[in-house]
């Protein structure tokens, strides 16, 4: 599949990046796999920590990539959360209900930092309930991104509302068959 460009927030004062592109296979039934990369000024952008390993809550606090995935037509959906070596995963009963933790244990495949990009390809791991059938999938695809200086921007495929909301239904953008 070739790269879908998140674009930020209409609210965003200003950013060290030029965009950020994910590319994003399906992988089996279940399987997902993604890689992000951001392009600009990545010295001024505060980087995930690539030390700490685990799952980690409140990444989305700092830099920090994140998937939305929902069944076609359904309510309940899993968030995920990375940054750097450090992830965690959620399963919603609908628009911000029902959140307990997800059995999702992502795989960091790459890190890489190239001139002016930095690439972070992950495997999220198994979406699907194994007692369902996989139906074709859509996702919200994100970023929060923190500049040196503490300023924030949020970035996704789509912004449906005023203030950025990455659980909002319409921002499950991303057919995935």
């Amino acid at each position: 599949m070739r790269p879908v460009a998140l674009k930020p927030h209409p609210t965003t004062r200003s950013t060290p990046l030029d965009r950020i592109e994910v590319q994003v296979e399906r992988i089996g039934e279940v399987g997902l796999k993604l890689r992000y990369q951001m392009f600009g000024d990545l010295a001024r952008v505060r980087s995930p920590d690539f030390e700490r390993t685990g799952r980690t809550e409140g990444l989305w606090r700092s830099t920090c990539f994140e998937a939305f995935v929902k069944p076609e037509g359904g309510d309940g959906y899993l968030e995920c959360n990375f940054a750097g070596l450090q992830w965690a995963t959620y399963r919603f009963t609908g628009y911000r209900e029902g959140m307990t933790e997800a059995a999702v244990e992502p795989h960091l495949i790459e890190a890489s930092a190239h001139e002016g990009s930095l690439s972070i390809e992950i495997e999220p791991g198994r979406f699907a309930r194994p007692d369902l059938p996989a139906p074709a999938w859509r996702a919200g695809l994100s970023a929060v991104i923190e500049d040196v200086d503490g300023g924030i921007s949020y970035w996704a495929l789509a912004h449906p509302s005023a203030k950025p909301d990455f659980h909002h239904p319409d921002s499950f953008v991303l057919d995935l068959p």
